[in-house]
C-alpha cells in the first residue's frame, strides 16, 4: 500500500542530503566544503484513520495536515449497552 494522502495527495518525494565540513567564513574559517551528496526521501506523516467517506465508514490513509485542517469527518461514537439476555 502506497504512502499517499487520500485528501491532499501528499506522497513520498525524493531529495538530496548534503554533507559539509569546515568553518564558515563569517566565523573566521576558510569556508564550508561539500564532502558528499546522498539521495534521501521526504515522507509525509500519513496515518490510518476511520472516516466517513460517501456516507460509509472506512479506513483511509490521511496526512496529519489533513486531519488538522478538518478534512476528515470522524464517524459518530457508538453507545453500545449489552442487553440482559446476552449476559445471562
Amino acid at each position: 500500500m502506497s504512502r499517499v494522502c487520500y485528501f491532499t495527495g501528499k506522497k513520498t518525494v525524493a531529495g538530496r542530503s548534503i554533507s559539509r565540513r569546515g568553518k564558515a567564513k563569517y566565523l573566521g574559517g576558510v569556508g564550508r566544503k561539500v564532502t558528499g551528496i546522498t539521495k534521501r526521501k521526504f515522507k509525509p506523516n500519513v496515518q490510518k484513520v476511520r472516516a466517513v467517506v460517501d456516507g460509509k465508514v472506512c479506513r483511509i490513509r490521511v496526512s496529519a495536515k489533513a486531519i488538522r485542517l478538518g478534512l476528515v469527518e470522524k464517524p459518530p461514537k457508538r453507545n453500545y449497552k449489552p442487553s440482559d439476555q446476552a449476559t445471562a
